[in-house]
């Protein structure tokens, strides 16, 4: 079936589900672990935003002028602290006060190690989930995007902000983690005035993907260096498939790309 890729979407319980956007319809992609998976690269890129054909993506999907001018791209995406909903500005104030100036939370995640990130507070558990995180826990909440920038940025000194994409998928954990412990120790990192926005929340949250084994090695592919990619789907972490164990393509990565899938028996 032909379809513009989009995120996956998710659904947590005992374990995540996996959802696969094929024109109109979601279709469950756990029920497809183990059968075969097949992905053609039709060589168009639409842009998320405008929906203009595009010769290359930029960020997540965009064509080069939505990436310089859409407030979905917005330069506070990657750094929070440069946001000014709160101050009615931005590249469009309406959105920013529908997503920025809205309550947002600071957290920890853990894979390998602990890392800080913020989100809007509607997303949550889906942020954790697109990170790939095994567990997490909330540190602060804020009225807006621009004060939980600031908490970030005052923990990057002590957290780390990225996570290694890596060791996320080959599930490496460091088990001596205390999440509430670490969150503690955070707090008194900060000077009073943002201290103040910690919560009291101790609550643990912890996320079980649909993969059947980790692999020990990884080979990365997208379809700008391999347009064909087929193989047996072996599982789902964070926004990346898992294919033959050990192969693995990050479909957030290739938004707005027109692609031909097929799924199991063949049919598509």
């Amino acid at each position: 079936m032909k379809t513009i890729l989009e995120k996956l979407y998710t659904e947590q319980g005992d374990e995540v589900r996996y959802f696969i956007k094929l024109n109109d319809e979601k279709v469950c992609l756990n029920d497809f672990i183990g059968q075969q998976i097949t992905m053609q690269y039709l060589g168009k890129i639409v842009c998320s935003t405008c929906s203009k054909i595009t010769d290359k993506s930029f960020g997540q999907g965009f064509c080069y002028t939505c990436f310089n001018e859409a407030p979905e791209a917005s330069p506070c995406i990657i750094h929070p602290e440069l946001c000014e909903a709160h101050l009615g500005k931005g590249r469009d104030v309406d959105y920013e006060e529908r997503y920025h100036n809205q309550t947002h939370l600071v957290y920890f995640a853990a894979t390998d190690k602990v890392k800080v990130g913020i989100t809007r507070n509607t997303q949550i558990p889906t942020r954790w989930i697109d990170q790939g995180a095994q567990s997490a826990i909330i540190l602060a909440e804020t009225p807006n995007r621009y004060t939980a920038g600031i908490i970030e940025v005052a923990l990057k000194e002590a957290y780390d902000d990225k996570t290694n994409w890596q060791s996320m998928l080959k599930d490496i954990r460091d088990e001596s983690i205390d999440l509430v412990e670490e969150k503690w120790l955070a707090q008194e990192l900060l000077p009073h005035d943002l201290a103040a926005f910690f919560t009291e929340d101790e609550s643990v949250h912890s996320i079980n993907y649909p993969v059947k084994e980790y692999p020990s090695t990884l080979e990365a592919m997208n379809f700008d260096k391999m347009p064909l990619i087929s193989g047996k789907l072996t599982g789902m972490r964070a926004q990346y498939l898992y294919i033959d164990g050990h192969k693995v393509i990050n479909i957030r990565r290739h938004t707005g790309y027109e692609v031909d899938i097929i799924l199991g028996d063949g049919k598509d």
